[in-house]
């Protein structure tokens, strides 16, 4: 699921994913998060890819709970839509963050994550 300035991504449980816990490895879950973060921006401002290039800045995790079976991450952007265009119509490299939540299959949150991305500008050529 993707629309306006939010996201769903899973990952089915599978034996080459797990880690010495039985649940998935660190790594699955952070890349889990961070690209329903990248489509959850998308969703919202992939219109502005002619002028700029979304990027991640920085990303914090929170460990909560072994993650067990599929997994599901939901994310959300933090900021509006007009807020971070406005910053990008007035010259600026708007900053903004996309909160992320894991979910196991009971619908528990395992994880937690906030992902900053910001928005650089094209470079005239």
């Amino acid at each position: 699921m993707v629309e306006d300035g939010r996201a769903v991504c899973r990952v089915p449980d599978r034996p080459d994913l797990r880690n010495h816990v039985s649940g998935p490895h660190a790594g699955v879950l952070f890349t889990l998060a961070e690209s329903a973060s990248g489509a959850a921006v998308l969703s919202s401002l992939g219109d502005q890819l002619s002028r700029a290039v979304p990027l991640p800045t920085t990303a914090t995790i929170e460990y909560r709970k072994v993650a067990l079976g599929e997994v599901r991450a939901e994310a959300r952007l933090l900021a509006s839509r007009e807020e971070v265009v406005a910053r990008l119509d007035a010259g600026e490299r708007p900053v903004f963050d996309v909160a992320v939540e894991i979910t196991n299959a009971d619908g528990v949150v395992v994880s937690a994550l906030t992902v900053t991305w910001t928005l650089r500008p094209n470079r005239p050529r």
